[in-house]
């Protein structure tokens, strides 16, 4: 879906980048296929941190391939490893960065995986396998981009894919910083997010924060015969579970003291039935929560219970529970200081203990949220690109998710545009069993990604 116009770095029509960029997706398939077969699970209690560095050499080894220059391997102080290269700017040209990650979440419960995940398997039209999405189909994306430019790549690239963004631990954000200048470009696609559905073209301009705790509950010296003493033996589960529950009101929305939940979302809406069918919502369950999907979604605080340790169902013995303890999770929306938040959870729980139960609250990570500024050129060429391809403008949506990376670029290059976009779509499941991506989204992202490159050289030249 062209507009039939010449583009104006070559002369060559863009109906003709689509071509090279068609050709190219079996070899997009190989690659992907080879990537997935990488289980890069950057966590070392589950999978061998040696397939984290295979994950990288390949990364590295694909992209000098393609051009880039000096690509290597930089151990970040995590511990893990960023792949980082450039490619010099043509005179006078923009210079864009170019991020993804190539470590991936476990596979949870192989036997809910209908084919093996890290084998990717061609089903119904889409590509399974874990990572095929979130986030090596956005590495795939980005290699169809270049080899279909070849050696007319219009603007200067930096490249960084990092290794230890599904585990939080900070590496990259760490190391940015104090090497400000190796990464510095004029724009910045951050590509870890993708289209509102398959053939929607959206740019992701709002990301919530994170603020998690863990809570513990005790109330007695050990656990007691419920027979003998149950009744006016207080039960720290119950206790947890009226405290859990205080969190959220009569409809399920998020109630926290000190915490605004009336915020609203002013960008393109997220229809309701669209909404229960991309989360699976059972039938006759209804939503949590009032005002818009979108509201709920991108405007306003969403508390998660991650996790109860208590005695499980098997195996529980006629006993009053001395102690139990929750993994709480509190995203947080622009507007709202992470920590603040973090903070409101805290004072909230403690505050909902009753019977004089002791609680202890211990903090874990909080993330600022993101909003993106989308007033400049960068973001003109994206949609340009975007209109060539999918024959529409650019949907601006948020997301429920936290990439603090976004905050510690924005800060480091406040004069950059920043730009989150990707093959991701909720159809993906990612983070899920049976993680998947539309072998077409890697196609028109990519050539999305082409044309852009080609239209900001030539913002810069007007």
């Amino acid at each position: 879906m062209t507009d039939g116009t010449t583009d104006g770095t070559t002369g060559k029509a863009p109906d003709e980048l689509a071509r090279r960029i068609a050709e190219l997706m079996p070899r997009a398939k190989t690659d992907l296929a080879e990537l997935v077969a990488i289980p890069s699970v950057a966590d070392p209690r589950q999978y061998p941190p040696q397939k984290c560095r295979e994950a990288a050499e390949w990364v590295a080894a694909a992209f000098t391939e393609v051009g880039l220059r000096d690509v290597h391997l930089e151990e970040t102080p995590d511990g893990s490893h960023a792949v980082i290269g450039h490619r010099p700017p043509p005179r006078g040209a923009p210079t864009v960065l170019l991020y993804s990650h190539y470590d991936v979440q476990p596979p949870l419960d192989d036997a809910a995986w209908t084919s093996g995940p890290f084998e990717l398997t061609e089903r119904d039209g889409r590509w399974y396998g874990r990572g095929a999405a979130d986030c090596k189909g956005n590495i795939v994306m980005h290699l169809t981009a270049l080899r279909a430019l070849g050696d007319d790549i219009p603007v200067g690239l930096k490249l960084v894919v990092e290794g230890s963004e599904e585990q939080g631990t900070g590496g990259l954000e760490a190391y940015l910083p104090p090497h400000a200048g190796e990464l510095h470009a004029d724009a910045l696609l951050i590509c870890d997010t993708g289209n509102a559905a398959v053939g929607v073209p959206t740019a992701t301009t709002s990301l919530r924060g994170v603020a998690n705790v863990v809570v513990t509950v005790r109330a007695l010296r050990g656990d007691l015969h419920s027979g003998m003493f149950g009744g006016p033996a207080p039960d720290a589960l119950a206790a947890l579970i009226r405290m859990l529950d205080s969190l959220r009101d009569a409809d399920g929305g998020t109630r926290i003291d000190g915490l605004d939940h009336t915020g609203t979302w002013s960008g393109a809406d997220y229809d309701e039935t669209r909404f229960r069918a991309d989360a699976g919502v059972l039938d006759g369950v209804r939503l949590t929560g009032s005002g818009t999907v979108a509201d709920r979604l991108w405007a306003r605080p969403a508390v998660t219970v991650l996790g109860i340790d208590c005695p499980p169902v098997v195996g529980s013995a006629a006993a009053v529970p001395a102690a139990a303890r929750a993994r709480v999770s509190l995203r947080v929306p622009p507007g709202t200081e992470a920590r603040a938040a973090q903070d409101a959870l805290i004072a909230h729980l403690e505050a909902a203990a009753p019977w004089g139960v002791a609680v202890d609250v211990e903090r874990e990570s909080a993330g600022s949220p993101f909003r993106a500024a989308t007033g400049g050129p960068a973001y003109a060429a994206l949609d340009r690109a975007m209109r060539e391809v999918y024959g529409r403008p650019t949907s601006f949506l948020g997301q429920g998710g936290s990439i603090p990376l976004c905050n510690v670029l924005a800060t480091t290059y406040p004069d950059a545009e920043l730009i989150l976009m990707g093959v991701e779509e909720p159809r993906c499941r990612i983070h899920a069993p049976n993680e998947s991506v539309d072998p077409g989204e890697i196609e028109h992202m990519a050539h999305v990604e082409a044309l852009f490159l080609r239209h900001f050289a030539d913002s810069a030249r007007a």
